[in-house]
């Protein structure tokens, strides 16, 4: 394993209307590492992820990944590159079925995977020839993380997966999402549910107002008067 991160933000900045969304925000991940994402709403969370995957461009700093500036790469260029994402809300092709859904992100990304391995990876080998759009809300996020997964991604951003999970499903990813990192696969996980988190990795970033914060262990988090301020508007 390198001992160069696989990403680094140095001075990431971003507004909207004139609103600061991101300042200075700065950090490194390296290959195979979990880190979480967590911050109050409007932190700036979704931002980063938005930043690293293309869909958005910073206004100022760099995102080098596996040695190279991307931030001016569109996101098709990225994702080839070895950065992919899962999004909150699902992003499947409805009307294709979920192992189509697989096939056609593996095509896209040049990347030849094995598909049925996927779908028995994530839990949708029984549904391989369903529709998308029949899948209920959790099946559907799992396919996105699957259609991500097709492109044999490096970088694997994954944004709010657990939300509407029961415990078990929580299990179940946290088992699947260290599974992938084991395989040399980075990720960033954006999540609320601090215990999920828990059980993925030591390491979290914490945002509020667009600045990160704190960065360290959750249990360390909990006892930081800035952490405590920032999601509870009290001091520690």
């Amino acid at each position: 394993m390198s001992s160069e991160p696989l990403l680094k933000l140095s001075g990431i900045e971003k507004s909207f209307s004139g609103l600061k969304v991101l300042n200075g925000v700065n950090f490194e991940l390296q290959e195979g590492e979990i880190i979480g994402l967590v911050g109050p709403n409007g932190s700036g969370k979704t931002s980063v992820i938005n930043l690293i995957s293309g869909v958005l461009r910073p206004e100022a700093g760099t995102i080098q990944f596996n040695g190279s500036e991307v931030q001016t790469l569109p996101s098709h260029t990225r994702v080839k590159a070895g950065i992919n994402r899962s999004f909150q809300v699902p992003k499947c092709f409805v009307s294709m079925t979920v192992r189509e859904n697989i096939e056609v992100a593996a095509h896209f990304s040049g990347h030849a995977g094995d598909t049925s391995a996927i779908l028995s990876e994530i839990g949708l080998e029984h549904l391989a020839d369903k529709s998308a759009g029949a899948l209920t809300a959790n099946q559907q996020k799992m396919l996105d993380l699957g259609r991500a997964l097709a492109t044999g991604p490096k970088l694997l951003l994954v944004d709010e997966i657990g939300a509407g999970l029961n415990p078990a499903e929580l299990s179940g990813i946290a088992t699947l999402l260290k599974g992938i990192a084991a395989r040399g696969v980075s990720l960033i996980v954006v999540e609320h549910l601090m215990e999920f988190l828990n059980a993925l990795t030591e390491r979290v970033i914490v945002l509020s107002a667009g600045k990160i914060i704190f960065e360290g262990s959750l249990a360390a988090a909990s006892r930081d008067a800035a952490v405590v301020t920032a999601f509870f508007g009290g001091a520690a």
